[in-house]
């Protein structure tokens, strides 16, 4: 089982093929590609946090758009994420904010990119959306964005190498 990290799908909403000019003709054709660069990465086994800004419009299209996505899927909630999205079923768990410890790695979630965070002293790594890799990140940030990730979930190995100044996000 991999655990994979994303944000701002923003499935359903026209004004995402806006936001950093997002290389797709229509609405139709970012839901189905994300849809497909999603499941090509993660395996229905797979776990996936999802920080915030999953869609917006009508809450049957969005649930169908979650059921169609592999993995055992959290939220950790952006500001257009609804209760009816909140709600659904297929959300492993839903929260505003998070902590894991994962392979050994303090991991701090939020939709929102911090100025300062727990354990960051300590060598914790802020995962964040929000900000569609227009932010300078701080030392130990990774926006885990699908703007800066081609628009599929990332694995913590690559977001790793991405903190540590080693690799560029795709």
């Amino acid at each position: 089982m991999a655990i994979h990290f994303t944000s701002d799908t923003h499935f359903g909403d026209i004004g995402a093929i806006n936001i950093r000019r997002r290389p797709f003709a229509s609405l139709a054709e970012h839901d189905a590609a994300l849809i497909a660069r999603w499941n090509a990465v993660v395996a229905p086994g797979d776990e996936v946090w999802h920080l915030g800004d999953f869609g917006k419009g009508k809450v049957e299209r969005l649930a169908a758009i979650l059921g169609a996505l592999n993995g055992c899927k959290h939220l950790v909630t952006g500001n257009i994420d609804t209760p009816a999205l909140t709600a659904l079923p297929d959300w492993a768990s839903v929260q505003p904010y998070a902590e894991l410890s994962l392979d050994g790695h303090r991991l701090v979630l939020c939709h929102y990119p911090f100025r300062s965070w727990n354990g960051e002293g300590k060598g914790a790594l802020n995962l964040h959306g929000h900000s569609h890799g227009r932010l300078k990140p701080l030392r130990r940030q990774v926006d885990v964005g699908v703007d800066v990730w081609n628009y599929a979930p990332v694995a913590l190995p690559a977001l790793l190498q991405a903190a540590a100044g080693k690799r560029a996000p795709a």
